[in-house]
């Protein structure tokens, strides 16, 4: 779902007219959070585009990538690459690894297992876990999805070479980090921090 959706972004001359009138405004760091805005909107819409001409949405997607990667290390023990413990995994180990509510995730393994796309297996040893995996439906969509998704990733990022891109992944992980250590008090209060 976009979040912004702003054909024109205001020009940087007219973010320093404004300025003049909310001192708190840091011309170049609106710039810049607008302009990351509007590039994740437009990235978020095209990826969503062919995800919808496969039944899908960005969470339902998700949810099926995880279990396709923590299935893949079925008889590995815990990989260090995923994260997630081999085999089919609980709603609420698929709700921490997205990072939603465990009510949103039970929403998604809904959907996903009335499409026939994963399944709710009881666990012999606790009756009270459901765990999830995928069907030979869903593991059918996912290869039938990556290819053309893979594309669209590097059609997308096609524009950036290789040191570009590395500078690019380092420079988002900054401001991933100062987003995520804030507090909404902190981040209304912080007036203008500019770290390196």
């Amino acid at each position: 779902m976009p979040f912004l959706m702003l054909k024109d972004l205001p020009r940087y001359e007219c973010l320093l007219e404004a300025a003049k009138k909310f001192p708190d405004l840091d011309p170049s760091a609106a710039e810049v959070f607008l302009n990351l805005l509007r590039t994740g909107d437009e990235v978020f819409r095209v990826v969503e585009n062919n995800f919808t001409k496969h039944g899908l949405s960005q969470g339902r997607f998700g949810v099926l990538m995880l279990l396709a990667r923590s299935s893949r290390t079925e008889g590995e023990g815990k990989s260090e690459a995923t994260c997630l413990p081999p085999g089919p995994l609980t709603p609420a180990e698929l709700a921490d690894a997205a990072g939603v509510t465990r009510a949103t995730m039970t929403g998604l393994i809904d959907t996903l297992e009335r499409d026939g796309f994963v399944k709710r297996e009881s666990d012999p040893a606790d009756r009270r876990m459901m765990p999830v995996k995928l069907t030979p439906k869903g593991r059918k969509l996912i290869e039938d999805i990556l290819p053309g998704h893979f594309r669209i990733i590097s059609a997308v990022m096609g524009s950036l070479n290789e040191t570009e891109r590395k500078t690019m992944v380092r420079l988002l992980n900054k401001i991933l980090q100062q987003a995520s250590g804030l507090t909404p008090s902190e981040a209304a209060h912080s007036g203008h921090d500019h770290r390196n």
